[in-house]
C-alpha cells in the first residue's frame, strides 16, 4: 500500500471539516486516498481531532462503530472502529434537535456506559471494563455522514470521526449487575411503528466486548479512556434513516426508554 503524503491527509481532513462546517458533504476520500487505508483513515482522523480541541470542542468519551458482523462484511474489515465524542454532540432526552445540525442523519439504538475509573493500563481484561463502569443508560446514537450520498468505504468513515453526529442519553442508571447485556431487546419507534429491532448480542457478542476492545485500543493510540467519560459501545440492531421531523423512541429491557426529536 503506497504511503499517503501529508498533504493529502491535510487536504481530506480539511474537505471534513469543511463538510461538518458548511454542511454540504463532501466527495469521496477514496476519490485519492486507498479505500482500505485504515491508517490513512486514522491519521485523517487525528488531525481534525487535534484541530477541534485547539478550536476549544471537548472531549467527553468515545463511540465504537462497525460492531455488527454483517457491517463488517460490508466494508470488507474485521474489527469495529472508533472515534471521538465532543460535548457539543450530546442532547437531552426528548429535547428538540434542529435537522439543520445534521448530514444524511440515521439512528441507532445502543447501550452506553459511563466510567467511574480510568481505563489506561496495559493487558485489560473484561473484568477490568467491568469494574471501571459506574452506570448503563439506553442511548441512541445519530450518525451522519460528511461523504456525499454515504458513497463510503473503511477509509472513509474512519477519516470522518467514525461516521459520528450526534447522541442522547436516556435518564435511567443501572448498573452492570441489573441487567443482561448478551440477550436484552431493543427497539425503535417513529410514530408509534417499530422500524428497527435488535439485542444486545448483536455488539460483538455483547456490548461489553466492544468496550474492551475500545479500551485496549485508545492505550495504544494515546488517547486511553478516563474517569467521567461517556462509551457509546455499539449498534444493537439495523440504521435507520431519520426521515424529517418527529420523534424515535428507543426501549432496551431493563434500560427503559429514550427519545430523539428532531425538529
Amino acid at each position: 500500500m503506497t504511503k499517503v503524503s501529508d498533504a493529502d491527509l491535510n487536504k481530506a481532513a480539511e474537505m471534513i471539516r469543511n463538510a461538518h462546517e458548511s454542511g454540504t458533504p463532501c466527495a469521496p476520500l477514496h476519490d485519492f486516498i486507498d479505500a482500505n487505508d485504515l491508517a490513512a483513515g486514522y491519521a485523517i482522523q487525528d488531525i481534525n481531532t487535534e484541530h477541534w480541541l485547539k478550536q476549544g470542542r471537548r472531549l467527553v468519551g468515545r463511540k465504537t462503530g462497525l460492531t455488527a458482523k454483517s457491517v463488517q462484511a460490508q466494508l470488507g474489515v474485521g474489527q469495529p472502529d472508533f472515534g471521538m465524542l465532543y460535548a457539543d454532540m450530546a442532547y437531552a432526552d426528548g429535547q428538540d434537535i434542529p435537522l439543520d445540525r445534521l448530514i444524511q442523519p440515521k439512528i441507532e439504538g445502543e447501550i452506553s456506559f459511563v466510567l467511574k475509573e480510568d481505563l489506561d493500563q496495559e493487558q485489560m481484561t473484561i473484568t477490568d471494563v467491568m469494574r471501571a463502569i459506574d452506570y448503563t443508560v439506553a442511548a441512541i446514537e445519530i450518525v451522519g455522514s460528511r461523504i456525499a450520498d454515504w458513497n463510503i468505504k473503511i477509509m472513509d468513515t474512519i477519516a470522518d470521526n467514525a461516521s459520528s453526529g450526534l447522541y442522547v442519553l436516556g435518564t435511567e442508571p443501572r448498573q452492570l449487575s441489573e441487567l443482561d447485556l448478551h440477550l436484552c431487546g431493543m427497539v425503535i419507534e417513529h410514530q408509534g411503528e417499530p422500524v428497527s429491532t435488535g439485542a444486545g448480542a448483536a455488539c460483538l457478542g455483547n456490548p461489553l466486548n466492544a468496550t474492551l476492545w475500545l479500551a485496549k485500543t485508545m492505550v495504544e493510540v494515546g488517547r486511553p479512556l478516563k474517569a467521567g467519560d461517556t462509551v457509546l459501545s455499539g449498534a444493537l440492531g439495523p440504521m435507520v434513516p431519520v426521515t424529517g421531523p418527529g420523534v424515535y423512541e428507543l426501549r432496551i429491557s431493563g434500560l427503559g426508554s429514550v427519545r430523539a426529536s428532531f425538529v
